[in-house]
């Protein structure tokens, strides 16, 4: 069983930045790869980044160039930097464990998940 849980989310105007914790369990932290996600109201849940075990990272096209993902494995963290942020960056955040280190870009490849944590973006 992994732990997963998400920090950091809250209110910022838009042009702002947020910057999203997540702490997850497990003394193979470094195995994982870690992803997050976004859903907003009445849409479905969408791919944001994913950064692998060995540090590779992907991001969905709306947020390159703005958003980086990084991880601690002394910390067993991993983090979302979201820059230049708008209103369509208006979503539940969540972070995702993928143990086998797949670097998906759906939710069906992690197999665990924190809470979400609420980002609002005002115009």
């Amino acid at each position: 069983q992994v732990h997963v849980v998400e920090s950091g989310g809250g209110l910022v105007q838009a042009g702002g930045s947020l910057r999203l914790s997540c702490a997850a369990s497990g003394r193979t932290f470094i195995s994982y790869a870690m992803g997050w996600f976004r859903q907003a109201p009445g849409k479905e849940r969408e791919f944001v980044a994913v950064i692998s075990r060995s540090g590779d990272t992907y991001y969905a096209d709306s947020v390159k160039g703005r958003f980086t993902i990084s991880r601690d494995n002394a910390k067993n963290t991993v983090y979302l930097q979201m820059n230049s942020l708008n209103s369509e960056d208006t979503a539940v955040y969540y972070c995702a464990a993928d143990l086998g280190n797949r670097v998906g870009a759906t939710p069906y490849e992690y197999d665990y998940w924190g809470q979400g944590t609420q980002v609002t973006v005002s115009s």
